[in-house]
C-alpha cells in the first residue's frame, strides 16, 4: 500500500515518478505495441461472437466508474428490448474456468464486481477465458454482451468500445505504467466509439456522467434511510476500490465527519479488520458490501450509487447496436 501511495502521488501530483519506473514503462510500452500488432495482423486471434459485444473499460488504473456505468447500460438496453448479459474476468475471485453465476454467487469465488452487477438482475459470466465465458451468455438467451473492464482484453472481439475517464484526475502525468497510470497510450482514445467522463468537466466529444447516491441501506436488514441522516456525525468509511478518495469525498460532501479506512482494490475482508472498537456508523461501497454481508453488524451501511448520463448517450449507443443488428440480418450479396 505504501508503494502504491507513493506512485499515485507521483502520477496525479506534482512529484516525479521514481527513476526505476522509467525503463519499466519503456519496456511496458514496447510489449503493448507488439501485442497490438500481433492482434492486428492475425498472429493472435480475437474470437467473435454472433451477437454484438460492447466493451466498457478505461485507459488508467484505478476506479473510474466502470461498474456503475455497466449496470446503467444494462438497464438502458433492457428498456430498449435487448437481453444483455455481462462477461467479466472476475478479479478478486478464485474462479478460473468459465462460469455462469447462479442465484447466490460467492464473491470470494467469482469476484465482488460480478456479484454487484448480478444483483442488478443481469446474467453474468466470469472466467479467465473471456470468449468462453461470453459464450455461456449465448446459452442464457442474451442477444448482446457487455464486457466489464475489457478494453485491453483483445481476445474477445468487440463491436463497440466505451472508455470511462475520471473527470477529476483525468490521465495524471499521461505516462505508461509504472511511471504513470496509463494502461495504454493516450492515442488509444482515438479508436474508441464513446468516451464517458465521470465527474469533473468533460472535454469535447465526451459524455458527462455523474454518480448519485442519496440513500444508505443496512447490511443486516436492508432498511433504507437518507444519507443526509448522518450529516454532522462521525462515521467510519471503508473502501476497497480503485479510487477510495472519491468515496470519502462524497461522504464529506454530505456533511459527514469521515474516519477513512482505505484498503487495496478487491480486498477480501475479514470481520476483525472492520472492528474499530466503537459503535459509530460504518459506511461502505456497494462493491465492498457484497463481501461483508455474512459477518455484518447492525450499524454497518452500504451506500449504493447510480450512474446518470444524458439521453443522447443511450440514443447514440442504441443507434449503433441497431445498425449492427441490421448488418447481421441483411442477406449476403
Amino acid at each position: 500500500m505504501a508503494l502504491i501511495g507513493t506512485l499515485e502521488s507521483a502520477w496525479y501530483g506534482a512529484g516525479r515518478s521514481p527513476w526505476w519506473t522509467w525503463p519499466l514503462a519503456t519496456l511496458y510500452g514496447g510489449v503493448i505495441r507488439l501485442r497490438t500488432t500481433l492482434y492486428r495482423i492475425g498472429w493472435l486471434h480475437s474470437a467473435r461472437l454472433p451477437i454484438p459485444v460492447v466493451v466498457i473499460g478505461n485507459l488508467s488504473v484505478g476506479g473510474t466508474g466502470k461498474t456503475p456505468l455497466t449496470i446503467a447500460v444494462v438497464d438502458a438496453l433492457r428498456a430498449r428490448g435487448y437481453r444483455p448479459g455481462v462477461v467479466s474476468r472476475g478479479y478478486g475471485g478464485s474462479q478460473r474456468e468459465p462460469l455462469l453465476l447462479d442465484d447466490a454467487p460467492d464473491p470470494a469465488r467469482v469476484g465482488d464486481e460480478p456479484c454487484l452487477i448480478h444483483a442488478s438482475g443481469a446474467p453474468v459470466a466470469v472466467g479467465r477465458d473471456r470468449p468462453a465465458a461470453a459464450r455461456l451468455l449465448l446459452g442464457a438467451g442474451c442477444n448482446v454482451v457487455i464486457a466489464d473492464d475489457g478494453l485491453q482484453h483483445y481476445a474477445l472481439a468487440r463491436d463497440v468500445e466505451i472508455c470511462v475517464i475520471d473527470g477529476v484526475r483525468r490521465f495524471g502525468n499521461r505516462r505508461l505504467l509504472p511511471a504513470g497510470p496509463l494502461r495504454e497510450p493516450l492515442g488509444r482514445l482515438r479508436r474508441v466509439d464513446f468516451r464517458v467522463c465521470n465527474g469533473g468537466v468533460p472535454a469535447d466529444g465526451e459524455y458527462p456522467m455523474q454518480l448519485h447516491g442519496g440513500e444508505v441501506a443496512g447490511l443486516c436488514d436492508g432498511r433504507h434511510q437518507p444519507l443526509a441522516n448522518f450529516a454532522g456525525q462521525r462515521a467510519h468509511a471503508v473502501a476497497a476500490i480503485g479510487n477510495p478518495s472519491r468515496f470519502f469525498a462524497s461522504l464529506r460532501a454530505a456533511g459527514i465527519e469521515v474516519i477513512e479506512h482505505a484498503f487495496a482494490d478487491h480486498h477480501a475482508f475479514a470481520a476483525d479488520e472492520l472492528d474499530f472498537g466503537d459503535q459509530l456508523p460504518l459506511l461502505m461501497t456497494d462493491k465492498d458490501a457484497v463481501k461483508c454481508r455474512r459477518f455484518a453488524q447492525p450499524h454497518w451501511w452500504r451506500v449504493p450509487v447510480q450512474a446518470d448520463l444524458p439521453a443522447a448517450f443511450y440514443e447514440a449507443l442504441g443507434e449503433r447496436l441497431e445498425g449492427l443488428r441490421r448488418e447481421t440480418s441483411s442477406p449476403a450479396t
